[in-house]
C-alpha cells in the first residue's frame, strides 16, 4: 500500500495560478521558493546569509507561515519541519515521513501544526521554553525551519505486448498435435521492460529504485552550528503552538523518485536584537557628526536628508 500524502485544497490552487506573476525576491530554493511571511503584517522576512546559512528575523508573538512555491512542471512532495518536529505528524523530523504534495507551479502556505485534515495550530514566534518541541521534550533543535524536496517518480508504462510473426508450419504442427483444442494460437507474447527515467540531480542508481517508506532510515535535520561567543540579549525564538485555525487539504499518494531528498532548504530564525548581536545582521555605519562653521548657512538651496 502506497503512503499518503496531503494535497492542497482547489481554492489554495486557484491562488497560486493568480499568484505566479509575483515571486517573492526573498525566495531561497530551486525546485520550490521557499520565503517566511510575517502573517500579521504580510510582509515576507528579509533573508540573511551568514554563517554558511540562511537566517530570518522574527518577531516575538507574532504569527508567520512558510511560503512554498512548487517552481517545476510536475509534482513535487515538501516535507516541512519546524525546530526539528515534522509539522503533519509532531515526529522528530526525518526525510522519509509525510509532507504536502505540490501540483506544477502551485502555491501554499503552511501557517501551523497540523491537527486535522481540516486544523492547524498557528505557528507563532515565541520564547524557547514556549516552543512546542521544547514542551515536548525536544528543544535541540529549536530556531530553524526546514523543507525536504522530493521529485516524483514517472509512472510506470505498461509492459509492451507484440505477437511473434504468423508461421504456416507453426500452426500446421500445432493442429497436428492437438486432437481435442480448437481454434489457433498465434504464439507466444513477449514483455518488453518498462523504461525508467532517471533523475538529473540524482545518481542513476539512486533514482532506478523506487522511495520505499518502510525502508528509509530516519535521518535528523540538525542546524546548530551558530557559535555562542557572548550571551544574546535576549532569550532565543521557538515557534508556539498556536490557536487553532481552519485548513482543509486531502490525501493523495505519491512515489518518490529516489531515497534522498533533491534538495533540502534550512532557514535559521531568531529575534532581531539576537541577530545583531551575533553578528548575523549588520547594520549601516551611522556617520559621525561634522561641526560647520555657519549650521544656518549650509546648504540653503537643497532639502536636507531626514534623520
Amino acid at each position: 500500500m502506497k503512503p499518503r500524502f496531503l494535497t492542497l485544497s482547489a481554492l489554495t490552487a486557484l491562488t497560486a495560478l493568480l499568484g505566479l506573476t509575483s515571486v517573492p525576491a526573498q525566495a531561497i530554493g530551486r525546485l520550490a521558493d521557499v520565503t517566511i511571511v510575517d502573517r500579521d503584517t504580510g510582509a515576507t522576512l528579509p533573508v540573511h546569509y551568514a554563517q554558511g546559512e540562511y537566517w530570518v528575523a522574527g518577531r516575538p508573538g507574532a504569527r508567520y507561515a512558510i511560503t512554498v512555491r512548487n517552481r517545476s512542471g510536475e509534482r513535487v512532495l515538501a516535507v516541512p519541519s519546524v525546530d526539528g518536529v515534522n509539522v503533519l505528524s509532531g515526529e522528530t523530523a526525518a526525510w522519509d515521513q509525510r509532507g504536502y504534495v505540490f501540483s506544477a507551479y502551485e502555491r501554499y502556505q503552511i501557517t501551523g501544526w497540523r491537527k486535522s485534515s481540516s486544523e492547524v495550530a498557528a505557528f507563532e514566534f515565541a520564547h524557547i521554553a514556549n516552543a512546542y518541541a521544547s514542551r515536548t521534550g525536544r528543544p535541540a533543535h529549536v530556531g530553524v525551519i526546514g523543507v525536504a524536496l522530493f521529485r516524483e517518480q514517472p509512472p510506470v508504462l505498461a509492459p509492451a505486448i507484440t505477437p511473434e510473426p504468423y508461421s504456416p508450419h507453426q500452426r500446421r504442427d500445432s493442429s497436428s498435435n492437438n486432437s481435442g483444442a480448437s481454434g489457433s494460437s498465434l504464439g507466444r507474447l513477449r514483455e518488453e521492460p518498462a523504461p525508467i527515467l532517471p533523475s538529473p540531480a540524482a545518481p542513476a542508481a539512486a533514482a532506478a529504485a523506487p522511495q520505499s517508506e518502510a525502508e528509509s532510515s530516519a535521518r535528523s535535520m540538525s542546524a546548530d552550528s551558530m557559535a555562542k561567543t557572548a550571551p544574546m540579549p535576549s532569550a532565543k525564538l521557538g515557534t508556539a503552538h498556536g490557536q487553532r485555525e481552519t485548513s482543509i487539504v486531502s490525501h493523495t499518494t505519491f512515489t518518490r523518485l529516489q531515497e534522498q531528498p533533491n534538495e533540502v532548504i534550512s532557514i535559521r530564525y531568531d529575534s532581531r536584537e539576537n541577530l545583531l548581536a551575533s553578528g548575523v545582521i549588520r547594520e549601516p555605519i551611522a556617520r559621525p557628526h561634522m561641526p560647520r562653521a555657519f549650521p544656518q548657512s549650509d546648504n540653503l538651496s537643497y532639502v536636507p536628508n531626514p534623520r
